[in-house]
């Protein structure tokens, strides 16, 4: 295809796996990654021995160095991954998530703008499930009014209402990309699929003996990471920007998650007790899970289910990898590490 791509957050899931795809397609890659004394690049060494992939030191922090950046490179697209994405933190960092997530996504328009790019850069700009929160319909769509329940979710609104205001103002080409929860292998360790999933092997390997967790009540649309970004790719592909909806349209809930990875590492997971005294236990009796309060939010979203009919009809996307094999890939892929 002979174009370039640069990628804000190309450390994260999203980002190792959207590389992997653009590589294959013959795009020339460019990863933004903020410089750190810890070396947190594991999901992304095996591509760096391919000359066509190159990293800049950046921060979505720092307006300067994202224009000298995207002068340089000159990108026929850019995927707007980078972000405090983690919901929890965001209650204790509301600040600085503000200033990554909202008036990131700013200084990125700003860059393409003021560096008369419009024409040539196309824009994917990664929003979340996590601008319904306090949902106003069940499943949600494009239309479904927004009502964030975190300073995550609130700063990802700016980014959208931002992105789609430069479109409406400027002509950018810049498409929301509004995908529910994806996970995968690469998933973060502080994420509540992977610490499950982590904290499984742990059980069986005999480093810790029970899992504490929040809300097991709590309801999500999960799909596959790497189906995920090949919508974001296929965003970037039509002759107009809009905004997109991705999910699996199914929901299930943080208890099912947990009762299938404890069955594929072995263990029958039964539940005891209600409230915060609910435990799960094995066959023998053991504590194996438990309730703790400190993992609950502030303000909590219960249940997240997108409707992805959109994506399906106009970008031909639909999501390849069921819940249940999701769950299984990951805990398989943790018992095999």
């Amino acid at each position: 295809m002979n174009r370039t791509a640069l990628i804000t957050g190309v450390t994260g899931q999203d980002g190792s796996y959207l590389s992997e795809l653009l590589l294959e397609k013959g795009y020339r890659v460019h990863g933004l990654v903020r410089r750190s004394s810890s070396f947190n690049r594991k999901r992304i060494d095996h591509l760096r021995s391919n000359e066509d992939f190159i990293l800049h030191y950046g921060d979505m922090t720092d307006s300067s160095n994202l224009i000298r950046i995207i002068k340089t490179i000159e990108p026929d697209e850019i995927y707007h991954l980078a972000a405090q994405s983690h919901v929890q933190i965001s209650f204790d960092v509301p600040e600085y998530t503000a200033n990554t997530d909202g008036l990131g996504t700013l200084r990125i328009l700003e860059a393409v703008r003021l560096l008369g790019l419009v024409e040539r850069t196309r824009i994917y700009n990664a929003c979340t499930s996590e601008l319904y929160g306090e949902v106003k319909e069940i499943p949600q769509t494009e239309n479904t009014p927004f009502h964030p329940r975190s300073p995550y979710g609130v700063a990802k609104l700016y980014s959208f209402w931002i992105a789609k205001n430069y479109r409406e103002a400027y002509g950018m080409f810049n498409s929301n990309g509004i995908l529910f929860n994806h996970e995968s292998p690469r998933r973060g360790e502080n994420f509540v699929t992977r610490k499950i999933t982590l904290s499984i092997k742990d059980i069986l390997d005999g480093k810790m003996k029970i899992l504490s967790l929040g809300n097991i009540n709590a309801k999500r649309d999960w799909g596959y990471a790497p189906d995920y970004v090949e919508a974001m790719w296929l965003m970037l592909q039509q002759d107009e920007a809009d905004d997109y909806v991705i999910s699996t349209n199914e929901t299930h809930s943080v208890r099912e998650f947990v009762e299938i990875a404890f069955r594929e590492a072995g263990i029958e997971i039964t539940w005891e007790g209600e409230g915060l005294k609910e435990v799960g236990i094995d066959p023998n009796g053991n504590v194996l899970v438990k309730i703790d309060p400190k993992y609950f939010r502030p303000s909590e979203v219960d249940h997240l289910r997108g409707d992805p009919s959109k994506a399906k009809k106009e970008l031909g996307w639909e999501p390849k990898t069921d819940f249940r094999t999701l769950v299984r890939k990951m805990m398989k892929a943790e018992l095999e590490q």
